[in-house]
């Protein structure tokens, strides 16, 4: 089982930070990988079982469906269903919490996943840096461009 933890600190609120991130299907509004995005069958983006489908802008295709969601935790939990890596059983988590001193964000993004010893290391660097980092900073300026 592969491991990836990925955080980070926002410089903005965190009702503010979660207030953007809770919607499940909002990551093509703000992460430079997505294309695009859709929740399947009309369904309301934080209701655990919703499936999001999207396209990356490397012309992938991945589909993942919401396992929990907690705005009391601000935090929610995913399983990827279809993807081009070359992995199964991924599970990830991403959730925020309040920095009391200067009134910022801590965002943790993580995920476990089972993938051959031959791709590890480079599907662990795509789900770390490539996906959560990127993600993390690129949600910090997608919250103060909405101030």
């Amino acid at each position: 089982m592969a491991k990836v933890y990925i955080s980070g600190i926002v410089d903005a609120p965190v009702d503010k930070v979660w207030a953007y991130a809770r919607d499940f299907n909002g990551h093509g509004e703000w992460h430079p990988l997505i294309a695009e995005s859709h929740v399947e069958d009309g369904l309301p983006s934080d209701r655990v079982g919703c499936v999001r489908n999207f396209k990356l802008t490397n012309g992938g295709h991945l589909r993942e469906r919401l396992l929990s969601f907690s705005d009391l935790e601000r935090r929610f939990t995913y399983n990827i269903i279809v993807s081009p890596m070359p992995i199964e059983n991924y599970v990830a988590t991403f959730g925020v919490k309040p920095i009391t001193e200067g009134d910022k964000t801590f965002v943790e993004w993580m995920a476990e996943f089972d993938v051959s010893a031959a791709d590890e290391a480079d599907i662990k660097e795509k789900v770390g840096q490539g996906t959560f980092a990127e993600g993390i900073k690129a949600l910090e300026k997608a919250v103060k461009a909405r101030d």
